[in-house]
């Protein structure tokens, strides 16, 4: 698992930010996405620097991409 501020995981995220990348995604409630890419590999990330508002904006963006997005 990777902790990292949450500009820091957007900048990261960029370059894959499409379904063609990314097949699922979950985010827990402490702030730590799951992201699941299509060719198997998967990566933790724990969001350390943001409010629950702020992880609900990167939720709804990832979905407006078409990447599903299940929250526990």
């Amino acid at each position: 698992m990777k902790t990292c501020a949450l500009q820091d995981f957007m900048e990261e995220l960029k370059p894959w930010l499409d379904q063609d990348h990314i097949r699922r995604a979950e985010v827990d409630a402490r702030g730590r996405f799951t992201l699941y890419f299509n060719d198997g590999m998967k990566n933790v990330y724990a969001i350390d620097d943001c409010v629950q508002a702020q992880l609900a904006e990167v939720v709804q963006d990832l979905r407006r991409r078409g990447i599903e997005v299940e929250e526990s």
